[in-house]
């Protein structure tokens, strides 16, 4: 009975994380409907696109043939599962990296446009930007998890597969990411303010784009992968601890109930408090 009722719950936490990757498409979609500002505004977020855009297909690359050699290596050391739970963590947390770059660029942009007439509505644009990711990442965590768990039969080995493979997309996007941003920044500031006598982020100066496209692919696309390995490890360690402690079906998958309810609270972040009076939607 209580294994029907563990699982039961195991089904419905899976199904909250799919209503929260819902949810975070619906914040893209309502965005994307968000005016993007003039011809000039365009223009430079395009620029800045392009440039993430051009980074992440190159770190793809190669990510994607160590993925490979670990993938093969796993297959021949430990058995396919593993390997393919590690598969499943790269590729997830590759995609959270990915959608929220993109939806951070998208927000950026929009929100300076909605600031020129709207502190307020410039403040809800950027803070949906924001709970994109976050919705983001809990659902694909808890949905790659719970699925994987289910599909392995509970086997804890697979999982810590699952575990590596996040593991090494956020080495990959978190530390290249700052190391591109912080490259870009000093050039920038070499280039504008020494040689040039520029003002700091002035437009006309190319390497404050390159500086913007290292603040996005550094801060929001490996922020955000590195956000989700540090759920799924976390995720993942409390089931192990679960498993060696009391050995119940309870005890494993308490962790990831306890995400899917998480997701229910979700409605309380759409309310914006500015003081004890005000607030937005």
């Amino acid at each position: 009975m209580e294994d029907l009722i563990v699982n039961n719950l195991l089904i419905i936490s899976m199904a909250l994380a799919i209503l929260g990757l819902v949810a975070a498409g619906l914040l893209m979609l309502w965005i994307k409907g968000k005016s993007s500002g003039n011809e000039r505004m365009k223009e430079i977020a395009q620029m800045i696109e392009i440039g993430a855009k051009a980074y992440l297909k190159r770190q793809i690359i190669t990510i994607s043939i160590i993925t490979a050699v670990i993938f093969v290596a796993l297959s021949l050391l430990y058995n396919l599962n593993t390997s393919i739970g590690f598969l499943i963590g790269a590729v997830c947390s590759l995609m959270a990296g990915y959608i929220g770059m993109r939806v951070a660029v998208m927000a950026n942009v929009r929100t300076t446009h909605a600031a020129s007439s709207s502190q307020l509505v410039a403040m809800k644009v950027a803070f949906n930007g924001g709970a994109v990711t976050g919705l983001l990442v809990i659902g694909l965590a808890l949905l790659s998890v719970g699925a994987f768990y289910k599909f392995t039969g509970g086997n804890m080995q697979c999982l810590i597969g699952l575990a590596l493979g996040s593991s090494l997309i956020s080495v990959f996007a978190r530390l290249g990411g700052g190391i591109y941003t912080k490259a870009a920044d000093v050039g920038a500031d070499l280039v504008g303010k020494i040689e040039s006598s520029m003002a700091e982020d002035d437009p006309r100066n190319p390497a404050v784009i390159a500086d913007n496209v290292g603040d996005n692919v550094g801060d929001c696309a490996g922020m955000a992968a590195d956000v989700f390995e540090t759920y799924v490890v976390s995720l993942i360690g409390a089931m192990i601890v679960g498993k060696l402690t009391c050995g119940t079906g309870s005890a494993v998958l308490l962790p990831i109930i306890l995400g899917g309810i998480s997701v229910i609270g979700k409605p309380g972040t759409a309310p914006v408090f500015l003081d004890k009076r005000r607030f937005i939607w």
